[in-house]
């Protein structure tokens, strides 16, 4: 069992997401994103979560548009499956750009 969702800075604007996405843990990552100084790219490595759901979802396109406000180029790198479903589902998954 997760110990709880947490996000590891890898340096040169990379960042891992550990744990779940999903409604008991997102919300505890929602301001958690450390957010460049200065404008510029930012990669989220999804690779070291365990399980998401809708709320992992919710999670991901508000940091889209908290990058967008801020002037910061945010990247996706390795999409959990059951993200990539729903929003393929939900018809949202080309708003979400992808690192690899």
């Amino acid at each position: 069992m997760s110990e709880g969702a947490r996000i590891e800075p890898l340096g040169e604007g990379r960042l891992r997401v550990h744990g779940r996405l999903d409604a008991e843990q997102a919300g505890a990552l929602l301001d958690a994103l450390p957010w460049p100084a200065a404008a510029g790219p930012l990669e989220v490595d999804l690779s070291a979560v365990e399980a998401a759901d809708s709320a992992g979802l919710a999670l991901l396109l508000e940091w889209l548009g908290r990058a967008r406000r801020r002037g910061v180029a945010l990247r996706y790198r390795a999409l959990p499956p059951g993200i990539e479903a729903l929003a393929r589902a939900c018809q949202v998954l080309e708003l979400l750009p992808r690192a690899d």
